[in-house]
């Protein structure tokens, strides 16, 4: 075999890749991980996390993930800063090509995460991971007392309105329809609700922010009537995007089994895919949890299946 075949090989360095990673190098496997376009996925451009377990005093996104990549590099694994551009999975060894480089391996382990759908409003980058946010689980907490703004009109932006009232003084729904995509019975248990306003049919225009002493914070949103074209500013101190994931899975199209948004479908509980010796973990699998703690623990259990299964090939 070349210098470019690799027992495993893994796509992907968020939590779920990075924990497949530690586990396969720590099995002898001498893993490589192609970290793609985002090294350490979403927790990257995460600030403060506070519910990983073992950091009391919570962590850096960016440095859990650095973290992370230390330690699966200290038991052999190798991480390239690579993005994959093709793969053939229709014989083995499996290939794997990074632009005009060409990788075999003997079990791939798919952990390319899932990409929170922006809108792509003036001022939204400037202060993502200072006030605006696409994950209520991760980042409600630091708004306690606070006025929020959750952007949506589907099942998920019901929901993180919902949750998000143990936190902040005042959730306010803005959607640019009257009319909400959401199920009925989630539309109501939030009108229910005495501390959510809903400001429809409205769209987000500017995100409005300030920064003093080098520290950015959201302040507000200048929004618009999308029937009459008026504009107003209202003053909130976050503003969460609920408009729905993308999974990171347009290599593999027509190649794995996906759902019908293009989640990829694995069996029974485990982390096989329906193509024998390619594994999948993490948000790229799962459309329900999408937390870093459960994407690790499914890059565990990725790796443990790789492991066994290419022990079931006489690859050890």
């Amino acid at each position: 075999m070349s210098d470019n075949h690799h027992k495993v090989i893994i796509i992907g360095s968020g939590p779920a890749g990075l924990t497949a990673a530690l586990y396969n190098a720590r099995a002898n496997l001498n893993p490589v991980v192609f970290e793609g376009i985002q090294p350490g996925g979403q927790l990257t451009i995460t600030t403060e996390v506070e519910n990983y377990p073992g950091f009391e005093a919570g962590i850096q996104g960016p440095e859990l993930m650095d973290v992370m990549r230390k330690q699966a590099q200290k038991f052999g694994a190798k991480t390239f800063f690579k993005e994959v551009t093709k793969v053939d999975f229709s014989k083995r060894p499996f290939v794997v090509e990074s632009g005009k480089e060409v990788y075999t391996a003997d079990a791939v382990i798919i952990s390319t995460g899932a990409s929170a759908k922006w809108l792509g409003t003036k001022g939204e980058d400037e202060y993502k991971g200072h006030g605006v946010s696409a994950c209520a689980t991760c980042d409600g907490f630091f708004f306690r007392n606070q006025k929020v703004i959750v952007i949506g009109g589907g099942d998920s932006a019901m929901e993180e309105a919902n949750y998000l009232t143990k936190f902040a003084s005042e959730v306010m729904v803005v959607h640019r329809r009257n009319e909400f995509r959401s199920s009925k019975i989630m539309e109501e248990r939030v009108r229910k609700n005495p501390k959510i306003k809903f400001m429809t049919p409205f769209a987000i225009k500017e995100i409005l922010g300030t920064e003093e002493n080098g520290l950015k914070k959201v302040t507000g949103a200048l929004i618009e009537n999308t029937k009459d074209g008026t504009t107003q500013e209202v003053e909130v101190d976050g503003i969460f995007m609920a408009i729905g994931h993308k999974p990171n899975t347009d290599l593999f199209k027509g190649v794995l089994d996906m759902d019908e948004t293009g989640y990829l479908q694995v069996k029974d509980s485990s982390t096989y895919t329906n193509i024998e010796g390619v594994f999948a973990a993490g948000d790229v699998a799962d459309k329900t949890y999408r937390q870093a703690v459960t994407a690790a623990g499914m890059g565990c259990k990725a790796a443990i299946d790789a492991e066994r299964w290419l022990a079931d090939q006489g690859i050890e």
